[in-house]
């Protein structure tokens, strides 16, 4: 069997977008011969205890993450629909430290960026980059919604963005799960990888889905 590392997972901590118990999808993973596995959760780290110790039971490492919002502009700014939400982003700890500085990011987002969603925008991003790798996450994402609404050229300004927070730590992402846009944007995406000399991981958000597969899903 190919390996094969879920680096976008949501568990049933996140609301309306995870259902996967963290016991039983860490079970499942083990008996694919899974070796690794990362939480990210969106915009909180409530279950990283309990996987962590789910992982270690099953002999499996655990990859600590989060799926944060990153506010267009300020995260100070909340006035009306613009401002509800925010960009998709995946970051995960590499060290202790990105594990610090994660928890610190997370904590942002709930304390000062609040508004619907616990958000938190690029400044924060740039002082707590440390120890963190970063994915350009979904059709969510800050590039994928710059591919798809406003072409290619905004997308690169919003990549050299990114490249100037994480450096060497920053990565492209590709998903297919059967929607229409995502296969356009895909291939841009590897475009884009080409031209910045970029490493590209696929993965797959929907973890229920490689509940029920024998095998993990690789592209």
């Amino acid at each position: 069997m190919t390996e094969f590392t879920h680096l976008h997972v949501h568990t049933n901590f996140s609301i309306l977008d995870g259902a996967a118990r963290i016991d039983v999808m860490m079970k499942k993973a083990a008996d694919s011969g899974m070796k690794a596995l990362a939480i990210t959760d969106h915009g909180n780290m409530y279950g990283v205890m309990h996987f962590t110790q789910a992982a270690k039971k099953h002999g499996i490492k655990p990859i600590i993450g989060c799926e944060v919002y990153v506010a267009e502009g300020s995260r100070f700014e909340k006035k009306g629909k613009e401002d509800r939400s925010g960009y998709h982003l995946i970051l995960l700890a590499k060290n202790k430290k990105g594990y610090e500085n994660l928890s610190r990011i997370v904590s942002i987002g709930y304390l000062e960026g609040y508004y619907y969603t616990p958000r938190i925008d690029k400044e924060v991003l740039k002082k707590y980059s440390e120890g963190i790798i970063a994915t350009s996450a979904c059709l969510g994402g800050e590039i994928p919604q710059a591919l798809m609404n406003a072409g290619m050229k905004k997308a690169e300004e919003v990549l050299e963005d990114y490249l100037m927070i994480f450096k060497d730590d920053f990565y492209l992402e590709l998903q297919r799960h059967g929607l229409e846009e995502q296969e356009p944007v895909n291939q841009q995406l590897l475009q884009m990888a080409e031209k910045y000399n970029l490493k590209v991981i696929a993965s797959m958000i929907a973890i229920i889905s490689m509940l029920k597969m024998q095998k993990p899903m690789i592209f």
